[in-house]
């Protein structure tokens, strides 16, 4: 092409969608920048693994430069993939009336025959895991109560965790299906969910908010081995029904989980260390970090954490573009 003329074909199209596990949340500045009018409530964050993706294949380009579209967002669900629109939920500086709803991710990243690559982190907000977590928090404040029991015998109008994983896969196997029809062409990379958990549910000091706070040992055990590892292997299994590529951040972060000391942690706690725009109330609720001097984080990746998934994301991601 003449000089000055570069288009598409000067360059990779990435498109990153997700939930808060790839938004980032707090980890480091958000993105946009606070008081830019284009903020959506997402709470995308420079540290959060897109970013330092882009970064890296910016200094090291796989042939061409490539154009990172990251529209992941903060509480997304399967759904909000690719087929029903979100409101967000960010409790950083709302506007009067509160968030906009925004059109499903693989619309906002305008997927088309021309998208070389594609990551997805999603799958957590559908169960809900964070909600399960609250529950579990709720019932282990209380003498002989189990979230295990509550969730593999529920009460009228809840899911069993059999039922949970089962819709979830249901619904893995469209949003895939449909990300494939707007991008035909594209290498499609899904991401799991790192070891927010301990091995051994021992190692967490009970009542501690910077860990897993009033949530039962036994509770833990099962939260691992029941919700979050089948959690895990349903987006493996899918993701290998369509021949895409699945990125393992699991392993590696085993050793890393909520219950660590800081510095060895990769995931913080009900209460963790965030930037200082982030709340250390949790709305509607008697939650307040703010009194040990720490921020809601409700058990999310730090930067470290970030770091340790770009690292795997970035390798699948030139794997992809290798030969297009």
């Amino acid at each position: 092409m003449p000089s000055g003329s570069a288009g598409a074909a000067d360059q990779y199209e990435w498109a990153a969608l997700g939930d808060s596990y790839t938004a980032g949340g707090f980890v480091g500045e958000p993105q946009p920048a606070l008081g830019d009018a284009s903020r959506d409530g997402c709470d995308r964050t420079t540290n959060a693994y897109p970013d330092v993706v882009d970064r890296e294949l910016a200094e090291f380009p796989p042939g061409k430069p490539v154009h990172l579209a990251n529209v992941s967002c903060g509480n997304a669900t399967i759904d909000n993939i690719a087929t029903t629109r979100q409101t967000p939920i960010s409790p950083v500086q709302p506007p009067a009336g509160g968030w906009k709803a925004v059109d499903p991710q693989i619309k906002r990243a305008n997927l088309n025959d021309q998208t070389d690559v594609v990551t997805i982190g999603v799958g957590g907000n559908s169960l809900p895991f964070g909600g399960m977590l609250l529950k579990c928090l709720e019932l282990g404040a209380t003498v002989g109560e189990s979230c295990r029991e509550y969730y593999s015998n529920p009460p009228a109008g809840e899911e069993s965790i059999q039922e949970k994983l089962s819709r979830v896969s249901d619904e893995y196997v469209d949003m895939l299906a449909k990300v494939h029809e707007a991008a035909p062409n594209a290498k499609v990379i899904t991401v799991g969910y790192p070891a927010v958990l301990p091995q051994e549910a021992s190692a967490c000091n009970r009542l501690s908010l910077t860990e897993l706070g009033s949530i039962k040992h036994a509770d833990i055990d099962w939260l691992r081995d029941d919700v979050l590892k089948p959690l895990n292997s349903t987006i493996q299994r899918v993701s290998s029904f369509f021949g895409d590529r699945y990125v393992d951040v699991y392993s590696s972060s085993v050793g890393h989980d909520a219950c660590q000391p800081a510095g060895t942690k990769w995931v913080e706690g009900i209460c963790g260390d965030a930037g200082g725009y982030w709340p250390s109330k949790l709305s509607g609720t008697l939650l307040n970090c703010g009194l040990i001097q720490k921020r809601v984080t409700l058990v999310h990746p730090n930067g470290a954490g970030h770091t340790n998934a770009a690292a795997h994301v970035e390798r699948a991601i030139r794997i992809a573009l290798l030969g297009r």
